[in-house]
């Protein structure tokens, strides 16, 4: 089955309070908690076409909220009011914000992984073995902490938890954009982003410090080259390892599928190798997504995609086609440009995780983004997005309504993202969840539209076609249809109309996809199909249906193999809208 992740912020989801305030407290603007996540809302989650859940947000971390026996982070090392999910305190602990009961955070939590699995969802949570909060503490697990026989003289050591700065004097201070960080005056450590500096900027991760593989990340991919291996006796891992492996076990245990592995890039190869295998050896199905780039933080050598993808990830972030759709609205690209992501049947066709939104992503349609124009085509986004590979796919909570990031800020300003930092909220979500309800009885038309189109969008890539199926891009073949995505002063056709067939040999099943990327303009043209296409296909001349799946209003068109080269299928599609096709 093709994997459907839905990413599920649990700070913000359940979160019922409406309005608030900028810069807003928990008491003040509300936060989510995992006990109002009900069945009813995994329920409607499943049917909307979702097999995997990351319950994003759920490890503990830094924060200014202060609870009984787990006091607040100094302010220093705080991002927003609530605190940066990806500054870990403790890797075998729950964030308290989102439970009921603070003493029974974590059955609060395997309790919701219960009711995912009663509803056929594969729990995932995040799982950020690059770097952990500078204020960490482990109360769970205190023999897994970190940093306590460090020899913190050396920037690094094979068995050290943390890179140290080496300019060590006693009245060395670790002064951050909020402030000192006393504990670590005399002893400083490198950021989680390679900053090593008493002095790190606002734009660095200053509220983490980067943890230790046994490598010096300063010689890039060639460092790893002398880690263990895949077999290497336990004696022979740096301790790092040792310490993630009793985490994913732990969390294992109480019944998580799978995991979103953060900037899992930055981490060296071998020691994903290894962890993968071992988690699969508790669990074969174990689940792993990682958020790759190939940027100069790499510890990966060659194509990070590839290389992750070897080593056993199920699923890559596919960042190359995500700015390639944004570029269609802000960088002057053309429709006919995508085509280029397909060149090579590379493995990223089947591994890259594609999306259109994520947490660190703007909104589609806010209007700060997408030219002004996501709101409006974001239905022609997602089928490009989604229906042109077999690979993972991601909905980011929100996206199903059109959510513009309006909820109260705070740290991020107003920057067209719904800030993982603060207690927000989702407000056209919450015409769905509707106080917990969730029965969708606040949506506007618009919302319920889009909503609708998701689950049928989402449930239609389980077709054979889109889930294992090859891809054939169209627009070279209609530069010169007239009306074909042209726009005034284009000499050529295909500058916001895409089209592609995609094609699975063993149920011979083939599908035709249209996406309208222009957000103003409907579109009244043909879509030629030329021969090569139809031999690639394995279609016989002759008679030919083209059946709607997708928006079922549309018309089913009846032709012929020689009209489809010659004369082509007529296509009537409003702004921003997409169909897609069984050729029968």
């Amino acid at each position: 089955m093709r994997a459907v992740i839905y990413q599920l912020f649990v700070r913000h989801f359940s979160n019922f309070n409406t309005g608030g305030e900028t810069h807003g407290s928990r008491e003040q603007n509300g936060c989510g908690t995992f006990n109002a996540i009900t069945d009813k809302a995994l329920e409607h989650i499943a049917r909307m076409g979702v097999t995997h859940l990351w319950l994003t947000g759920v490890l503990r971390h830094a924060t200014l909220s202060d609870y009984p026996g787990l006091p607040a982070a100094p302010a220093c090392v705080v991002k927003g009011k609530a605190g940066s999910p990806y500054a870990v305190t403790d890797y075998f602990d729950v964030d308290p914000d989102l439970a009921v009961d603070v003493e029974r955070r974590r059955e609060e939590f395997a309790a919701l992984l219960a009711r995912c699995r009663r509803w056929g969802l594969v729990p995932m949570m995040d799982f950020v073995p690059n770097h952990v909060s500078r204020h960490y503490d482990s109360r769970v697990r205190p023999e897994c902490s970190f940093g306590g026989h460090d020899d913190t003289g050396r920037f690094f050591a094979r068995d050290n938890s943390f890179y140290y700065l080496e300019t060590h004097h006693s009245d060395a201070r670790m002064q951050l954009p909020d402030g000192v960080y006393e504990p670590e005056c005399g002893k400083g450590r490198v950021t989680g982003n390679n900053v090593a500096s008493w002095t790190p900027g606002a734009y660095d991760w200053y509220e983490t410090v980067k943890l230790n593989y046994g490598t010096d990340y300063r010689h890039g991919s060639h460092a790893a080259d002398a880690l263990p291996g895949l077999l290497a006796p336990e004696y022979a891992l740096p301790r790092t390892w040792q310490l993630m492996n009793e985490v994913l076990a732990y969390w294992q245990d109480m019944g998580v599928g799978g995991f979103r592995c953060d900037m899992a890039h930055m981490v060296p190869l071998p020691f994903w190798r290894w962890i993968i295998a071992h988690a699969r050896l508790r669990d074969r199905s174990a689940f792993f997504v990682a958020e790759g780039y190939d940027d100069h933080l790499k510890l990966v050598a060659g194509p990070v995609h590839e290389a992750l993808l070897s080593a056993g990830f199920n699923g890559v972030y596919d960042g190359v086609a995500y700015e390639s759709l944004r570029k269609l609205y802000e960088g002057g690209a053309w429709a006919n440009d995508l085509d280029s992501l397909h060149a090579g049947a590379s493995p990223m066709f089947r591994g890259g995780v594609r999306y259109v939104e994520n947490h660190d992503e703007p909104r589609v349609a806010s209007p700060l983004y997408w030219g002004g124009a996501g709101a409006a085509s974001i239905q022609a986004l997602m089928v490009a997005q989604y229906g042109s590979t077999c690979g993972p796919v991601l909905v980011y909570n929100g996206q199903e309504t059109g959510e513009r990031a309006d909820g109260p800020g705070g740290y991020g300003g107003d920057n067209g993202r719904t800030s993982i930092f603060d207690y927000t909220n989702l407000p056209t979500l919450q015409h769905w969840s509707n106080g917990g309800a969730y029965d969708g009885a606040l949506l506007t038309p618009a919302e319920r539209e889009l909503r609708d189109f998701t689950a049928r969008l989402l449930t239609l890539l389980q077709h054979p076609a889109l889930s294992k199926g090859a891809f054939y891009g169209l627009n070279w073949a209609n530069r010169e249809t007239p009306g074909y995505g042209r726009h005034a002063g284009d000499a050529v056709s295909g500058h916001s109309l895409y089209a592609f067939l995609r094609h699975f040999r063993k149920t011979k099943s083939t599908l035709l996809v249209v996406c309208n990327f222009s957000p103003t303009e409907t579109v009244d043209t043909r879509v030629h199909i030329p021969l090569n296409a139809m031999e690639w296909a394995a279609k016989k001349p002759g008679v030919c249906r083209f059946v709607p799946l997708l928006d079922t209003t549309t018309p089913l068109v009846d032709t012929t193999t020689e009209t489809l080269m010659t004369d082509g299928l007529p296509i009537m599609m409003k702004p921003g809208k997409a169909q897609v096709y069984e050729w029968c």
